[in-house]
């Protein structure tokens, strides 16, 4: 266990030393630690399904979870659901999600007919949710417009939010433990986690974001200290929703979209009221509150990245079949491309935006959180074996193909205006 720490800690420290060198030759943190963890790999093969089907993993990955939806309830720009784009943006995740969902389930059905409906449900939660870690500057790249970065960017925050509640309700079909014998009984479930979810969410983001504006006010709080509440209330939300019986997860979300929308709320207030010569002080409290999270978040992050490459080894140990390959190649392009241009169909897009949303869907940290924790919570034996296969397959194909594709993409497709 320690050599693997120690291997983990010294790849993200030379990807962080020469972060911006590796950048410049396509090699951000994603693929970075998806190499060094293949090479640990390598070495720790026989014990690699011992160490990933833990309780200590599934509750690692669950808490992961739980701050990667606080972090995109927060981080879409303007604080606002739809951004700048509503029609589209909603069209994208109301429509082309369900309809990439069925479709995924739709050819897992025929490429992997072994699997149950639940199983499917679940493999399609896994692999379909986009995630911009394997292209961390495409929502930021100028030559997009304004629209599709926009559309990107609420997207890449929300989707997995809106599968979540699906995962968890597939989960509890198919667990081991019976947590629920039928699709009535797991709905029932699941809903009702949810109403509590939602409940404890509002709640605490909004009081969270009060409390540290009053506070601040006061004078009784430091920068740091608020840096430090914000890293701590995805934890606090998520804690204190399963200790009710709530869905941690979705509470991790509301809790975002709460904290995020008083914080700026009051911030925006306190600006107004500011005398002039102060007014920059506040406007500054609205991103450095958040610096210490992201960083906390993006650790995280490259530490899945590492557990996918350690898990690579296994599943080729295990055997890859051409069915899976072929299901997560599909995943990633036609299974993408296709629910975005019936979704956007008649919208004020351009055809070539249209073409760029479809093409830039990279899967990442969601899709593996996602895929270690069905992983864990799943009966021993093919199913839980094929949800780890696809989702390792899945991430490292849009390493590979969103990592290094999406420039040559955005050159060709991109614009300026």
């Amino acid at each position: 266990m320690i050599p693997t720490v120690l291997a983990a800690a010294v790849v993200a420290m030379i990807r962080s030393l020469a972060a911006l060198r590796l950048q410049r030759w396509h090699l951000g943190a994603p693929a970075m630690m998806v190499l060094g963890g293949i090479l640990i790999g390598l070495l720790v093969q026989d014990s690699v399904a011992a160490a990933l089907n833990t309780d200590v993993a599934q509750h690692v990955a669950e808490i992961i979870l739980a701050f990667l939806l606080f972090v995109d309830a927060t981080e879409i720009r303007g604080g606002r659901l739809w951004g700048n784009s509503p029609g589209p943006a909603g069209r994208m995740l109301l429509l082309a999600l369900p309809l990439s969902l069925g479709a995924a389930m739709l050819l897992g059905a025929l490429l992997l007919p072994d699997l149950s409906w639940t199983m499917l449900l679940i493999i399609a939660c896994v692999v379909m949710p986009i995630d911009f870690a394997p292209s961390e500057g495409v929502v930021r790249d100028r030559r997009l417009s304004a629209r599709v970065r926009s559309v990107l960017n609420v997207e890449g925050g929300y989707n997995d939010g809106i599968v979540t509640p699906v995962f968890v309700f597939a989960l509890l079909l198919a667990g081991s433990g019976a947590a629920a014998t039928t699709p009535l009984d797991a709905l029932g479930k699941a809903v009702s986690q949810a109403a509590i979810a939602i409940g404890v969410g509002l709640v605490i983001g909004s009081l969270v974001a009060w409390l540290m504006h009053r506070t601040d006010r006061a004078g009784w709080t430091t920068a740091q200290a608020r840096r430090v509440t914000v890293a701590l209330t995805p934890l606090l939300a998520y804690s204190a929703a399963v200790q009710i019986g709530g869905n941690g997860f979705v509470t991790s979300f509301v809790c975002g979209i709460a904290f995020r929308y008083v914080h700026r709320l009051l911030v925006a207030r306190a600006i107004h009221r500011a005398p002039a010569g102060e007014r920059g002080h506040a406007l500054t409290a609205l991103t450095r509150d958040f610096g210490l999270l992201e960083d906390l978040t993006a650790l995280m992050t490259m530490t899945m990245w590492f557990v996918v490459g350690i898990a690579a080894v296994l599943m080729v140990v295990l055997g890859i079949s051409w069915q899976a390959v072929l299901f997560c190649a599909a995943a990633l392009t036609l299974l993408r491309l296709v629910p975005v241009l019936v979704s956007l169909f008649g919208s004020s897009l351009p055809r070539r935006d249209r073409l760029l949303i479809g093409l830039l869907g990279p899967r990442g940290t969601t899709s593996i959180v996602f895929g270690l924790i069905a992983f864990n919570g799943l009966p021993d034996g093919a199913p839980a074996d094929t949800v780890l296969l696809t989702t390792v397959l899945c991430v490292i194909g849009s390493v590979l193909l969103h990592g290094v594709g999406a420039e040559p993409v955005v050159r060709r497709l991109g614009t300026t205006k």
